[in-house]
């Protein structure tokens, strides 16, 4: 075995889980600790400025400079009871990732230092906007952007290296007011989410003051040991093994799932779920995932701004908690070959006055509001499916979608047999069966000790990318490695809008002299038929599947670039402007920012790929191919030969097509070109690569193998 992989590998077997007793902490008691909520601003604030900040998140409107000066002194000291020293604006820019940027309480006041921190810079600072993706809103010589406070998201603390950080999470815009960033748009659509719901509600003799869109995120990922890792340079730079060749035993015996977790898993387990409770993440469930080394959190459902936030703090807690661990988290789409993907399953519904609109209920009246925006979600996924796809769509994501893990990259939707029968009905207009029919069953094990069974309305199909299960949709097909902002915003958005569509269609079927039940299910009745093609409950993987959702009309996005190629088209553009969530040329520089991540992801693996094949691969093969071809062994020789010549052509031609595709002047004709020409020639050279790991001696392979990767804890 090559020196340093024999060092990790005894490396790893000499780890140990350090013996902790127990401490005995509730979770209900830590939750918060490290979080700026309502009953510290009670606590810090007077009653004055906490009812103003309360009005203003409930209401709207702005804060004004007096209550905004006493919030940052509370704010400030609670903050220096806690130890800390300095505050961030938090944010995230088109990166995908999060942003901060570090400044001390300290000032000076009369030549003494004092702890200063003001409403100003509470509410808005200045980072620099030019090194930051912009899609062409800026240029490099402009800037000045700036970052605002959002005062729906509570303020958090940091602890790392015993160091504490003030985190305020905030909007990020360009010094012409232009979105930089993910938050900005989604409250947009939280808004006219909420506008278009009230207008509903009315015409339903809802009687309420605030739309809540609520979502939780199961958030998958795998655990590798950090010595394995740090010998990877593909997982290193581009997250992800560009070679290696699957063990004999990877997921087919179904032994991992929902098995026993492992001691070191369990510890990092543990110390992360700490972490997160004291931050107001309210992580409530863990477990293997289906994968060897690939396991899942799952919080408790929060509403969209909040849970969105929680997401990209829960991603950088998974990494820093791994490393303390001596492990690596590792959030790509498919960071190994012939096993599972990650994804994050989005669970999203929405309330109104404290009722969840999506939630089927027990008598006509309350089943009357729940087939309402149950089929307008329906309508809406239908008519913008392709917007969707392409809210989910990376490089990463390409790698997992239609393969026997995730969602195919066709957008459909299962409601299960019990609702699907409801939709019939209303096609048929038999509009009193339907509301009064009772959405829920009861199911006996006929073993006496054993309760009866309360079943949801829907089983679940795991095929599908947008499945009703119980009262929410599951959008199954958003990447691990997501800022679940994107996917948020387009269903935010289209429901918005569909709703807002509802009000005009009910309003004209009134005025044809309809009664108010009878329009509204008339109007629901042709949503249904109009979106039926949007309905599949079959299995989404089958191959007859493509064909039969290309007769529906449902569109085949499979690669990202023709994903993205939605953005542009004049009726996206007009959904977006028409709610007021992005301008054309904000929609515009998302575009450009997506397919040039796109470009570079895949020009960093080629890169890559080419360099482990010539400096490590190459070197140790043709060491060994002389050795054997000396000894005789011609026909092992030879193969090893072979091998060797197409991982070396392989390389030659993809860094052909790569310098080809780099030389094209549009960053849409670049992403193409590495769709079809640099990333088919990945697979080609694996093919060879993945031989001469099984031909040459276990002690010449100068990376860990997947088995040892996957399977040594």
């Amino acid at each position: 075995m090559s020196t340093l992989r024999n060092m990790a590998f005894q490396t790893v077997l000499d780890r140990q889980v350090p013996a902790r007793p127990v401490n005995g902490e509730r979770y209900s008691e830590l939750f918060n600790r490290f979080v700026f909520d309502e009953p510290k601003m009670r606590q810090y604030l007077s009653k004055n400025a906490y009812r103003r900040w309360k009005a203003v998140c409930e209401q709207g409107g702005k804060i004004d400079r007096e209550t905004a000066n006493e919030i940052a002194n509370g704010m400030k000291q609670w903050a220096l009871e806690m130890g800390v020293t300095h505050y961030t604006h938090w944010f995230q820019p088109l990166t995908g990732l999060t942003a901060e940027k570090h400044d001390a309480f300290l000032d000076f006041e009369g030549g003494q230092p004092i702890e200063r921190f003001s409403g100003q810079a509470l509410f808005q600072q200045e980072p620099d906007a030019s090194s930051f993706p912009s899609g062409g809103l800026r240029n490099t010589f402009e800037a000045r952007g700036y970052t605002a406070w959002d005062p729906n998201a509570t303020p958090f603390i940091f602890e790392m290296s015993g160091g504490r950080t003030l985190c305020i999470p905030t909007v990020f815009i360009s010094y012409t007011g232009e979105s930089l960033d993910y938050k900005t748009p989604l409250l947009r659509t939280l808004m006219a989410l909420d506008k278009a719901v009230r207008s509903v509600a009315e015409i339903l003799g809802m009687e309420g003051d605030k739309t809540e869109a609520t979502l939780g995120v199961e958030q998958e990922y795998f655990l590798i040991d950090r010595a394995f890792f740090a010998l990877r340079k593909d997982l290193v730079m581009a997250g992800r093994t560009l070679l290696g060749r699957p063990p004999a035993r990877g997921q087919q015996l179904e032994d991992h799932y929902f098995g026993f977790i492992p001691e070191r898993v369990y510890d990092f387990m543990t110390a992360l779920e700490r972490e997160a409770i004291q931050l107001g993440i309210p992580l409530k469930t863990r477990h293997n995932e289906v994968a060897p080394s690939q396991f899942e959190c799952a919080p408790l459902f929060e509403e969209v701004n909040r849970a969105v936030d929680h997401n990209q703090l829960l991603m950088n807690l998974l990494r820093i908690v791994a490393r303390r661990k001596n492990m690596e988290v590792l959030l790509h789409e498919k960071p190994f070959a012939g096993i599972n993907g990650s994804g994050k399953h989005c669970n999203w519904s929405m309330a109104f006055g404290g009722v969840n609109l999506l939630a089927p209920g027990k008598t006509p009246q309350e089943n009357l509001r729940f087939l309402v925006f149950f089929v307008n979600v329906i309508k809406a996924v239908y008519s913008y499916h392709d917007l969707v796809r392409a809210s989910i769509a990376s490089a990463g994501n390409d790698h997992r979608l239609g393969a026997n893990e995730a969602p195919p990259a066709i957008i459909s939707i299962f409601v299960g047999n019990i609702l699907r029968k409801a939709l019939e009905e209303l096609k048929k207009c038999n509009y009193d069966e339907v509301l009064e029919s009772k959405l829920e069953s009861i199911s006996t094990l006929d073993i006496p000790t054993i309760p009866e069974v309360l079943l949801d309305n829907t089983d679940r199909n795991r095929t599908s990318p947008f499945a009703f299960t119980g009262n929410k949709f599951e959008l199954r097909a958003v990447g691990s490695s997501a800022n679940t902002a994107s996917p948020m915003i387009a269903i935010n958005l289209m429901v918005a809008d569909q709703l807002q569509q509802f009000v005009e269609d009910y309003h004209a079927a009134r005025a044809q002299g309809l009664t108010h039940e009878k329009a509204v299910m008339e109007v629901l009745a042709r949503y249904v038929k109009e979106a039926e093609p949007i309905l599949f409950e079959g299995d989404n993987y089958a191959d007859a599947w493509k064909e039969e959702a290309r007769r529906r009309g449902l569109r085949n996005l499979e690669s990202t670039p023709e994903a993205l190629d939605v953005y542009k088209e004049e009726r996206i553009v007009a959904l977006f402007e028409r709610h007021g969530v992005m301008k054309r040329q904000e929609l515009m520089a998302r575009y450009e920012i997506l397919m040039e991540r796109y470009v570079k992801q895949l020009d960093i693996e080629a890169q890559v790929l080419r360099a482990i094949v010539l400096n490590r691969v190459v070197p140790v093969g043709v060491g060994y191919h002389n050795e054997v071809k000396g000894a005789g062994l011609d026909t092992v020789a030879e193969t090893i030969k072979k091998h060797l010549e197409g991982a070396v052509k392989g390389v030659e031609e993809m860094e052909q097509a790569r310098c080809a595709a780099l030389a094209e002047d549009d960053v849409a004709r670049q992403a193409y070109a590495f769709r079809d020409h640099v990333k088919p020639c990945f697979d080609r050279v694996r093919r060879h690569t993945d031989e001469l790991e099984l031909l040459l001696p276990a002690d010449r392979w100068p990376m860990p193998k997947y088995w040892e990767m996957l399977f040594l804890k």
